[in-house]
């Protein structure tokens, strides 16, 4: 009896290297920058639009305004009032969200394509014509309040909290939350918002993207319909971009907020890091973010999840920001082992200056640019990136690059990247711990003694 031959195994090809999805791009009369991207089959149209709008242009005695305003924005408008506006929205398909960040001021819009005019119409209602009802903006009002106690009861927040006080000035807008305070946001009223929205929101400067099978769509049309009638108000002045100011120097020492008997502590302690506009491209930072703390196989868990058992996980970041950016690290880690942690922490950040192997780069490489093609499948997911980068005053043709530019990265343009911001010195760190202050404090300060971080500074909860 004859046996056959096996089968030969086919050679396996390296991926064809992604491109981001061409937008075709246009500009309404109001002054409405379009980007549409056709993506065959996606059913589902996303809307993206962002209009410029700095965190520093809130009045500092009701920080916040911008958070209630864009979270009232669809709650009533001049013709239809909040359950109205409600019911035409669940009615026609429309998932429609807002918000603001240290940038701007977005919109994200989801429906199906048959109804993307009736939610275009709907969108610029709710952008020209709000109400901001008394009802309605006192209730967001007690939800943002009840919000900030949440934020402050999380250990992950508050340390976040703490850390962007510290890091920043006092001065700087940057230092408090984004949705502001208590203090700021309880006594915000409905001309308050209404002052705000006259005074920041408006067509000219924005930004719209529209995302999914737009094979039977008059996207420039439709939009001109839609959005066109909405215009500047009289009171806008058009904002300027305001850079990110961090510390010149680390803050020193170790704050310690108390929170007594907690059982694990939340580490958080960041330094400078680079903008996305960072010279010699931003494409190492996102390679060294996912080889250091960007997976379960990364530096950081490998050794104190995997090795030491002190955490579920830890995860560190390059963070672009207007102007200058931030290099972060965060986790929880179990409250008996928090100084060990802290301290092995710095090690492996520090020892990241030494640079990494042929082996780890490439592994590192490979997945961020062949899962790129799964990250950015879906609609929203394109219309996200788009909308994000248009608001750093960039495009998705900067993604593209950046995926390039990655492809030929090599361990020595890694270590030098990393080297450029992340100083062989532990007191560069601001770091905030959250934890029982009583159980772990001891253990901090002699931590803190050894390698010369400063003094801890204890905060009660």
């Amino acid at each position: 009896m004859s046996r056959s031959k096996p089968a030969k195994r086919p050679a396996v090809r390296s991926a064809r290297a992604w491109s981001f999805p061409e937008p075709v791009r246009g500009e309404l009369d109001n002054g409405l920058t379009t980007l549409a991207y056709h993506l065959p089959g996606q059913h589902v149209v996303s809307v993206r639009l962002a209009v410029p709008l700095p965190l520093t242009r809130e009045p500092h005695r009701i920080e916040g305004v911008g958070t209630l305003m864009a979270r009232t924005l669809d709650e009533g408008t001049t013709r239809w009032s909040a359950e109205q506006m409600a019911e035409l929205l669940e009615r026609r398909g429309v998932a429609l969200g807002a918000g603001v960040g240290e940038r701007g001021f977005v919109v994200e819009l989801d429906v199906a394509r048959r109804r993307l005019p009736d939610a275009l119409d709907l969108l610029r209602q709710a952008l020209s014509e709000p109400a901001f009802g008394e009802a309605e903006v006192r209730r967001n009002v007690r939800a943002r309040l009840s919000d900030i106690e949440q934020e402050l009861a999380s250990p992950g927040q508050r340390a976040a909290i703490e850390f962007i006080r510290r890091y920043y000035p006092a001065t700087s807008r940057l230092s408090r939350p984004t949705g502001g305070t208590a203090a700021s946001v309880s006594d915000i009223t409905s001309a308050d918002l209404a002052d705000y929205h006259r005074a920041t929101l408006g067509p000219v400067g924005g930004t719209v993207v529209v995302a999914g099978d737009l094979s039977e769509v008059d996207v420039e049309r439709e939009l001109e319909t839609g959005l066109g009638a909405w215009q500047d108000p009289p009171q806008r002045h058009a904002p300027e971009t305001v850079a990110t100011v961090g510390r010149d120097t680390a803050s020193g020492g170790i704050v310690l907020v108390d929170r007594p008997g907690a059982v694990q502590s939340e580490l958080y302690l960041g330094c400078p890091g680079p903008g996305r506009d960072v010279d010699g491209g931003w494409a190492p930072y996102p390679v060294l973010s996912f080889l250091i703390g960007g997976a379960p196989q990364a530096r950081l868990d490998a050794r104190l999840r995997e090795e030491k058992g002190y955490t579920y996980g830890m995860r560190c970041g390059f963070r672009p920001r207007v102007g200058a950016g931030l290099f972060v690290t965060s986790g929880a880690v179990r409250a008996d082992a928090t100084a060990p942690a802290l301290g092995d922490t710095l090690d492996i950040l520090r020892a990241a200056r030494d640079g990494f192997s042929d082996e780890e780069t490439r592994s590192g490489v490979d997945f961020l640019c062949e899962t790129a093609p799964g990250r950015y499948a879906t609609a929203d997911a394109v219309a996200d990136e788009a909308i994000s980068r248009a608001l750093e005053g960039l495009d998705t043709q900067h993604t593209t690059q950046t995926l390039r530019q990655m492809r030929e990265l090599t361990p020595k343009r890694l270590r030098r990247a990393y080297r450029a911001y992340v100083a062989d010195d532990d007191a560069q760190w601001t770091i905030v711990v959250v934890g029982d202050g009583e159980r772990i404090g001891p253990g901090l300060a002699g931590l803190a003694a050894d390698r010369g971080l400063g003094p801890v500074r204890v905060l009660e909860r």
